[in-house]
């Protein structure tokens, strides 16, 4: 019966005969201890890769961006197939109000989007669309206050780099604080008034930030 085989293999240890008859009965309770779920020999067996890190989390804050003096400030970098907010901190001279401390800002954050990760967060998934090189500049004579123009035209951006760009400045000082930034290209191009949805950070390639035509100050 299975059951008396499992507690000991008592068939193989009764054996009437000598050597030879225990010896032939050692493969007979190899098979029978296999059956019982004993394992006569350890065999390396594969389970998978080892669970990975989490990614998107930085296990301590990153300081490598901070400095002892300047705006703490958050910039959205991507990170798997959503925007993530990381602490950065830019510099603003002392005095400087209203359009001007906004477009100061706003250069700011657009370099601190074009820099490359730290490692830390590299190592944590981070990545940026956004070029580097570029600025912005103060309204022009018709626009309203509120208004930053690029040196790259936002719908020549990548969804990428124009969704990190819309999150970051809509939710920063260089904003007017109602989620939505007023964007446009240089030399008189159109105005837009783009938001930072929920849509958009979860989805920055697959869903543009909504946006409506601005027509003067």
């Amino acid at each position: 019966m299975p059951g008396t085989a499992c507690r000991g293999g008592g068939a193989a240890r009764r054996g009437r005969g000598g050597v030879r008859r225990r010896l032939l009965a050692l493969p007979l309770l190899a098979a029978v201890l296999a059956g019982c779920g004993i394992r006569s020999t350890e065999v390396p067996t594969d389970f998978g890769a080892a669970p990975s890190r989490v990614r998107c989390s930085l296990a301590e804050p990153d300081l490598s961006w901070q400095t002892s003096h300047g705006v703490p400030v958050q910039v959205f970098l991507l990170c798997g197939s959503s925007l993530v907010a990381v602490d950065r901190s830019v510099r603003v001279p002392q005095g400087a109000v209203d359009s001007k401390r906004r477009v100061l800002v706003a250069q700011g954050l657009l370099d601190q989007l074009a820099q490359t990760p730290s490692t830390a967060e590299k190592e944590a998934g981070y990545t940026t669309d956004v070029p580097g090189g570029m600025t912005v500049t103060t309204p022009e004579p018709k626009d309203p206050d509120d208004a930053l123009r690029l040196s790259t035209p936002p719908d020549r951006l990548t969804a990428f780099a124009l969704a990190q760009i819309v999150c970051t400045l809509s939710d920063s000082a260089a904003a007017e604080g109602d989620g939505s930034v007023t964007l446009g290209g240089p030399d008189g191009l159109p105005l837009r008034r783009y938001s930072c949805t929920d849509g958009v950070r979860s989805r920055p390639g697959e869903e543009e930030p909504p946006s409506s035509e601005v027509t003067g100050g």
